[in-house]
């Protein structure tokens, strides 16, 4: 029994006494301090409650945890308060740290998720292409809570796979919503995108998601597997350029491919570093 309890010992040690690499990547944009910012982690850890913790400490919207069984990739997004189910800019970012640290002869990273299958990651020039699942959404009539938590009523609304989409009539209108966040605890699902015509692209949005402990994202790229078939659709084009209008701002680069999104954009690294767990 003393073996026993040495090697139970050693068991929690080894789980709990850690390093792991760690490195912060800015996405959807070529500026540092600008785009979206996620934590990347390769490691063999598959703790939930622990990656959680380090979500949390963090800080920032999301870290994606990237883990290697066999010859596949399996990937988890975890916000500061909640695992999310589906997270684009950390897996552009998580694809920028494959390319330039993992293997650099690749052009196509591909990761398997629990919800949303096999997700792919294609590599051309500078930029890194999104290949998600195409969201299907349909109209909604919640316009008296929708205007409580942005303070402007949209003149459409539709529910798709998590969030609510607010579309309005201009770009002013989005940027000057002012929401109220104590009023999202009455909406049911991760939180609203609002969106309108661009002035010098083809639509703009902002995201927000209070519910995940981020106010407002800086650059969604998830919520344009919504947006970018709606605006397929109502501007008659397959290739749209999208600015979301947060204080760091993005562009990204989207393809309506049927059943399939492509979401394009630059990624650039702020920070390499490691954590300590003990």
């Amino acid at each position: 029994s003393k073996s026993l309890e040495n090697h139970s010992e050693a068991l929690f040690i080894f789980s709990y006494n850690m390093k792991l690499p760690i490195y912060y990547v800015d996405a959807f944009t070529e500026n540092l301090f600008s785009g979206n910012p996620a934590a990347v982690i390769f490691s063999d850890l598959n703790d939930g409650p622990l990656m959680q913790n380090i979500a949390a400490e963090n800080n920032l919207s999301e870290t994606a945890f990237i883990r290697k069984d066999g010859q596949k990739y399996y990937i988890r997004w975890f916000s500061p308060s909640c695992e999310i189910d589906l997270c684009g800019h950390a897996t552009l970012a998580s694809a920028f740290v494959f390319f330039n640290h993992i293997d650099e002869t690749e052009n196509v990273f591909e990761v398997e998720s629990t919800k949303n299958g096999t997700l792919k990651i294609n590599k051309r020039d500078d930029y890194l292409y999104l290949d998600f699942p195409t969201d299907n959404f349909k109209e909604n009539h919640d316009y008296d809570i929708v205007e409580k938590a942005l303070g402007e009523k949209p003149v459409e609304l539709y529910k798709g796979r998590d969030d609510i989409l607010a579309i309005f009539d201009n770009e002013g209108d989005i940027t000057n919503l002012d929401p109220d966040f104590d009023s999202f605890k009455d909406i049911p699902v991760r939180g609203l995108i609002a969106s309108a015509p661009g002035n010098d692209c083809d639509f703009v949005s902002r995201c927000f998601f209070p519910s995940t402990g981020v106010n407002e994202d800086p650059v969604t790229g998830s919520a344009h597997t919504t947006l970018t078939p709606f605006w397929s659709k109502r501007l008659g084009k397959k290739t749209l350029v999208a600015n979301q209008l947060s204080k760091r701002g993005g562009i990204l680069y989207c393809e309506d491919h049927g059943n399939r999104i492509f979401i394009g954009g630059k990624a650039v690294q702020y920070m390499k570093g490691e954590i300590t767990i003990s």
